[in-house]
């Protein structure tokens, strides 16, 4: 795993720290071939310079999101954002989280993509990658 993502899983507080490396556990296992680095101040996954999935820390818990999960159809991801196609889930302890939901969520962030990389050369405009 990235150093950085380590670093940023270890400050956390211990409830956020467990749920944090489950993530970034499951996400790497799953997600070979991708890029992982802090961006933006939390860890997030990049497929060809497109970010797909990343986690943080927020005052409702620990928030997994995928930049187009709005896409993804699943009910469990149910926090969906106004402008973008992205859509999340919180996590307040580590049992919360269902690793077969998130293998499943792990595989559509690789089929189904909106083009973020390039979102400021089209002001602001999204298109569909796949």
């Amino acid at each position: 795993m990235d150093t950085a993502i380590n670093a940023y899983n270890a400050k956390q507080t211990p409830a956020n720290k467990e749920i944090c490396n489950v993530l970034a556990s499951v996400i790497n296992g799953e997600l070979t071939g991708t890029e992982s680095k802090i961006w933006h101040g939390h860890p997030v996954w990049f497929l060809n310079g497109n970010p797909i999935v990343g986690y943080n820390i927020q005052k409702a818990g620990c928030r997994l999101m995928f930049w187009s999960g709005a896409d993804f159809d699943e009910e469990k991801l149910n926090v969906k954002g106004a402008k973008f196609k992205d859509a999340s889930i919180f996590y307040t302890s580590e049992g919360q989280i269902d690793r077969e939901d998130l293998k499943r969520w792990l595989k559509k962030s690789g089929t189904i993509q909106w083009d973020y990389k390039n979102i400021v050369k089209r002001k602001g405009k999204l298109e569909r990658l796949k």
